[in-house]
């Protein structure tokens, strides 16, 4: 059984972790041929991901771990 200090300790680091997360915000769909697309706004700046990409974000990785480049506005 978890001590009262432990189970603190695991929370604090639960909301440390969470509030280190990148906010992802979806800004865009669009579905075309079967594709998907999302226009995501991640911390300032927009990109154009699929839907992998889009749960890979989600998970925590970075843009700069996945390689992308930020969208063009047309």
């Amino acid at each position: 059984m978890a001590s009262p200090v432990a189970r603190e300790n695991s929370r604090r680091a639960a909301v440390k972790k969470a509030l280190a997360r990148h906010k992802i915000y979806v800004t865009g769909q669009s579905f075309s041929s079967g594709t998907y697309q999302a226009r995501v706004l991640v911390d300032g700046e927009a990109y154009w991901v699929d839907e992998f990409r889009l749960s890979q974000l989600r998970q925590g990785l970075s843009p700069a771990e996945l390689e992308l480049t930020p969208a063009t506005d047309d």
